[in-house]
């Protein structure tokens, strides 16, 4: 694993520290203390993303992307990591799995997602299947050549209104090794069919601004155009997006934890009690110390799955290491910060109470920190037969 950083890769970590320092930093308070991103400025943040190159730099060159590899695109949801996705997410990172796209879908969705005319969610969870896919209740039945499509989806998310759901449905069932799984399959669904519902859901109070949608079908009849991949591949392609999804949780978890590590150290350093900083004293200083322990190793156990990934060579527990890890340790790195700063961390005129709250929800979004260790034990005991 090379960890160094080259010329081309500090010009990209310039562009986007430029980037993030004029066009999103002076935003952040306005949006949390509302709840909101004005639509004027999330289309602002989009016509500057894509004049610097920035607007869906991870999908490849040949469909329009920006064509940036794995490793380049570390760096960049890295610093994302530092601020809000309500803003950030207007920078648009289309889902990969729209790469699946095939004739006429090229042109119906692919295309207009990297331009940014169009603007998609990825709908896998449903209210009473979380982490439990193959509990999903939504399911897709064949009638002649369409398919009838009903169900729902919740905590699916997005920075504005979409204009289709790539939306996830049991279409079959299949007999394994392990007993009947249901065969899941991709669908694209555009907003506005007969019988499909797409409104906003509950506020959360981690990443204000940032929406939740709920999905309801009933009866929604999609043509065989709108099937996305292979029936039956929906949950193979699913785990594309999601195993490095989970790494770029990892990688903004450590651009938060910075940003949070930073604020605490100044603090550290000039706040005086007793005649002395408070970063002197053995209680506060080795919190300053396993914040930067914490950050090195979650630094590099991405900068590992980055390189696996770049290889070809990632696994699903390799994934699941990383947003563990990332994850928790940015919360106590949210959690030690608070302290440091005693009652003024969770005063609104500093913004430690917000990066404290947004810190809380990575444990739990693509995947919590359970379902990870369930992950990593699997691939422990499956070799062993058990």
């Amino acid at each position: 694993m090379n960890t160094q950083t080259s010329h081309e890769t500090e010009l990209l970590l310039n562009t986007v520290r430029n980037f993030m320092e004029a066009e999103i930093y002076p935003h952040e308070d306005m949006v949390d203390r509302t709840g909101e991103v004005p639509e004027e400025l999330g289309r602002q943040i989009e016509a500057r993303a894509k004049e610097i190159g920035l607007f869906a730099a991870n999908l490849p060159e040949d469909v329009g992307g920006g064509g940036l590899n794995y490793s380049e695109m570390a760096v960049i949801e890295r610093e994302y990591g530092k601020t809000t996705h309500a803003l950030h997410s207007w920078i648009a990172r289309p889902t990969e799995l729209l790469l699946a796209c095939e004739g006429d879908q090229i042109e119906r969705y692919l295309t207009p997602c990297v331009t940014g005319e169009k603007r998609e969610l990825f709908a896998l969870t449903e209210p009473e299947a979380g982490s439990d896919v193959m509990g999903m209740k939504s399911r897709a039945v064949r009638d002649g050549d369409d398919w009838i499509l009903n169900g729902s989806k919740h905590f699916i998310s997005g920075p504005c209104m979409p204009d289709f759901a790539i939306v996830f449905a049991a279409t079959g069932m299949d007999e394994t090794k392990r007993g009947p799984r249901k065969r899941v399959t991709a669908f694209l669904v555009d907003i506005g069919m007969p019988g499909f519902d797409c409104r906003e859901g509950n506020k959360c109070v981690s990443y204000r601004g940032y929406k939740n949608f709920q999905l309801s079908f009933d009866n929604v009849r999609l043509g065989p155009g709108q099937v996305l991949g292979e029936e039956g591949r929906g949950l193979e392609l699913a785990g594309k997006w999601l195993g490095m999804g989970r790494i770029w949780v990892g990688a903004t978890c450590c651009g938060k934890a910075e940003r949070l590590m930073g604020m605490a150290t100044d603090w550290a350093a000039n706040r005086k009690q007793f005649g002395k900083p408070i970063g002197t004293f053995q209680a506060t200083g080795f919190r300053l110390a396993d914040m930067a322990i914490g950050l090195r190793a979650a630094d590099l156990l991405v900068a590992d799955a980055v390189w696996r990934a770049d290889e070809g060579r990632l696994e699903d527990a390799d994934a699941a290491m990383v947003k563990v890890f990332c994850s928790e340790m940015l919360n106590k790195v949210a959690d030690d910060t608070v302290q440091i700063y005693g009652g003024m961390g969770l005063m609104e005129e500093l913004p430690i109470h917000r990066l404290w709250r947004d810190s809380r929800l990575e444990r739990i979004w693509d995947g919590t920190s359970e379902i990870q260790r369930h992950i990593i034990t699997r691939s422990i005991l499956r070799p062993l037969g058990a």
